[in-house]
Order: C-alpha cells, then sequence, then structure tokens
C-alpha cells in the first residue's frame, strides 16, 4: 500500500474507535443513572485498577502497555466526568457569600506605609485604614482569628517569579482567595544621604525585590542582606548612622514620603514590572465576576499521575493558568501542587471536577475563586 492508502486506512480505524468510544460514553451515561439510583460514588478505585490490569494483559504487546493503559485511563477520567455531571444535576451550590470591600471595617497586611502591599491594598479597599504586621504570616494568622476581615499578600512577580512563602501559607491556614490585584513595581535604591553606588556597605530589601534588581545589584558589585520588607527596609535606612552608608531597595513613592535619596531609579531587571497580589477572607466568598479558581493538592508516586491529573483539565475543557509546586517539608521530597485555572464556581462543570479531584486524591483543598488580574 502507498501512503494515501495507509492513511485512509487509519481513518478509517480511527472512526470505529471514535464510534466504540461514543458507545463506551453511554454506557457510561447509563452507569451514572444506576449509582445516583443506588447512591453509589463515582470513584471506584478498585474497578479503575482492575480494568487497566485486565487491558495491559490483553495487548499482547510490551512496548504498548503504558500506552494501552495511559488511554484506557483517559478514557476513565472522561467517563467519571460525564458521571459526575449526570449526578451533580440537582447537587446543591457552593455556601458562599459575595465579598463587601466597601464595607470592610478591618483590612491587613504585611510591612509598613509606603510598602507596595498598600498600593495594593488602596486598589482594593481605597483609603480604609489599614493595619500593618511584621510578617506574611501574621497576615494569616489575622485573618484566620477573625482579628481582620481582609489580608492583602504578594503572590507572584512577573520578573522573579512566585513568592513561595505566600504559596507556603495558604497551605497552613483555613483562609480563602477572593480576589486578585496587579500592582506596577518601581524600585530605586535609596538612601539617607547623596552617596554614589560604589560607596554604599550594604543594600537591604525583600528578597523578591533583591531578585527582580539581581542585574543592577551585579553590575555594581553592591553586598544585599534580606530585610522583610521594602517599606521597612527603607525605614532602617533613615534610622540609620550616616557613617554606615547603607541604602534600600524600595518604591520610589516610599523613598520620596522618608524624605531618602534616590540614587538610581528604576532598578528592576525589567523595565516593566508587575507584581500580583491575592486579598484572602478566613470564608468563602466569591465575586461576580470569579473566573479563576485556585486549588492545592498533592498526587501519588505513581506511573502518570501528573499526566493523568493534566489530562483532566484538558478532557473538562479549562485552562490550566498556573502550576506550582512545593516542597512539604515533612522530610519526604513529596510536593504539593497549587493550581489556577479558568472556570466559574457555579458552574455545573467545574464543580464536577473539583469532585472528582476531591475524591480521587490523597490530598485536595479549594482555595476560593477570583478574577484573573
Amino acid at each position: 500500500m502507498d501512503l494515501k492508502q495507509l492513511r485512509d486506512k487509519i481513518d478509517d480505524i480511527d472512526g470505529q474507535i471514535l464510534s466504540l468510544f461514543l458507545e463506551r460514553m453511554d454506557v457510561c451515561r447509563s452507569v451514572a443513572d444506576y449509582k445516583r439510583e443506588n447512591n453509589l460514588p463515582v470513584f471506584q478505585g478498585g474497578r479503575e485498577d482492575e480494568v487497566i490490569s485486565r487491558i495491559k494483559a490483553m495487548t499482547g504487546d510490551p512496548a504498548l502497555e503504558d500506552g494501552t493503559a495511559a488511554l484506557f485511563t483517559t478514557i476513565m477520567d472522561i467517563s467519571k466526568h460525564l458521571q459526575n455531571q449526570s449526578l451533580l444535576r440537582e447537587a446543591p451550590d457552593y455556601e458562599f457569600t459575595v465579598p463587601d470591600f466597601e464595607g470592610a471595617a478591618s483590612i491587613g497586611c504585611q510591612g509598613t506605609s509606603g510598602a507596595n502591599s498598600e498600593a495594593a491594598a488602596r486598589l482594593i479597599f481605597g483609603e480604609k485604614p489599614l493595619k500593618f504586621y511584621r510578617t506574611f504570616e501574621d497576615v494569616f494568622k489575622a485573618v484566620e482569628s477573625g482579628e481582620i476581615e481582609y489580608g492583602v499578600l504578594p503572590i507572584h512577580n512577573s520578573t522573579a517569579g512566585s513568592v513561595t512563602s505566600t504559596y507556603d501559607l495558604m497551605g497552613q491556614y483555613s483562609v480563602y482567595i477572593v480576589k486578585t490585584v496587579c500592582v506596577e513595581i518601581n524600585h530605586c535604591l535609596a538612601a539617607a544621604s547623596d552617596i554614589p553606588p560604589e560607596e554604599i556597605s550594604c543594600v537591604y530589601s525583600h528578597p523578591q525585590a533583591l531578585s527582580q534588581c539581581a542585574d543592577f545589584i551585579t553590575a555594581h558589585g553592591l553586598k544585599t542582606k534580606d530585610y522583610s520588607n521594602t517599606a521597612t527596609a527603607a525605614e532602617l535606612v533613615k534610622s540609620s548612622f550616616p557613617q554606615e552608608k547603607i541604602a534600600a531597595i524600595c518604591s520610589k513613592e516610599c523613598a520620596e514620603r522618608l524624605g531618602l535619596h534616590i540614587i538610581s531609579d528604576k532598578v528592576a531587571d525589567c523595565p516593566v514590572n508587575r507584581t500580583k497580589f491575592i486579598c484572602i477572607s478566613r470564608s468563602l466568598q466569591v465575586m461576580p465576576d470569579a473566573d479563576t479558581i485556585s486549588v492545592m493538592l498533592k498526587i501519588p508516586h505513581t506511573q502518570g499521575s501528573l499526566y493523568r491529573l493534566l489530562t483532566k483539565f484538558y478532557v473538562n475543557g479549562m485552562n490550566l493558568q498556573k502550576l506550582e509546586s512545593r516542597p512539604v517539608r515533612d522530610g519526604s521530597f513529596e510536593v504539593m501542587f497549587y493550581l489556577d485555572f479558568s472556570g466559574r464556581v457555579t458552574d455545573k462543570s467545574v464543580k464536577a471536577l473539583l469532585t472528582d479531584l476531591s475524591g480521587s486524591l490523597e490530598y485536595f483543598r479549594f482555595l476560593g475563586t477570583s478574577r484573573e488580574a
């Protein structure tokens, strides 16, 4: 046979596969009806293992066994999605309230006045009074305890990447993401007096800010030291003795407010430098236009588990916006995954996917929903 004949034969086989696939999905819908009538769960791990073992045994070609296992695992994932959609037709929606940012009486963020976190909070809450905390964890604690209604924290920078401490704390505290905003970051090098860069003994700033200005720091041979916040680093410089000759990387607005000398402006590696901030609450709150779902989860140490996880989003037609991994920090070398994907929490398909994930994974937590910043 020539190439065209071979391709025609493949097209014919594909048609047969499609026909059988559609027939299988019809049977799966009938299975969903039976499970609903008899109050049975969609996920039955033993049944899946049995099917995959049988399929691999029937393959007859060791080189294709993993491929057939992947194929039928995907088919079963699609089947579960259809069954979840059927079983959730009359399921209640998530219980949530709509955020009341205008009526908020207590808002907190890390740092001090002039910090970028304050700028982010102002985008959400206007000129409402803010309570400043020493660390990111202090903000999480205050929100979880009810001391404040909302907390605002950085989570991702367009130059330096994720703010890993925020991700780690999301896994430790029972809070929800209710909104995200982006702030344009304009870092400058500021000191208490007008001194040349080569005379600066040390530059203080938050590790993220130092990372975002790495090229400038390297080019000028500057020594650096991590500090809790860009604004508090600027305050340290302001209160230092003149002979110390230290400097801070902070926002231009912060430097001007403290009366510091701006030695060099726009010192970030990239001219467009933006940071995404999250607003958290201890209760699930959903804005009417929220279109991004955030979750955290663990997957088993088994062959193809990450592939299978990602396949779920593909077969459900949902765009995966972000995938972040962080160590569990228990000495096991296991990781926790944080995902953002497009969808609305009121959508039946989203609820079906969340139900699938919560029922089939070792650990799963819904972190909230927000508008993509």
